[in-house]
């Protein structure tokens, strides 16, 4: 059984992310909002639709992209705190020229 944790922030690179997901063969999946983000989740604003529209749409390509179950959706690291993954993936860094 493997867990992994994604983080995602930037829209940008959500399907990059969910492939990198799905090449590691999660059995389960903990989905992290960024920290500037966390605050749109329960935000009624039409940002705060966009964000929880984006989670679904996320989550459910996990799902179907890996077959893994996604166990939880969290807005801020300390939320996890005392929980343990095997693997965490997040969107990737920028490279300077």
């Amino acid at each position: 059984m493997s867990d992994l944790l994604a983080i995602f922030t930037g829209a940008e690179d959500d399907a990059s992310l969910v492939a990198d997901i799905a090449a590691y063969r999660p059995d389960r999946v903990t989905v992290l909002v960024s920290d500037e983000d966390q605050d749109l989740l329960t935000n009624s604003s039409g940002e705060g639709d966009a964000l929880r529209d984006r989670m679904a749409v996320l989550l459910a390509a996990i799902e179907r992209e890996t077959g893994a179950t996604v166990v939880g959706l969290a807005g801020d690291r300390t939320q996890l705190a005392g929980w343990r993954f095997d693997r965490e993936l997040g969107s990737k860094l920028p490279v300077a020229a």
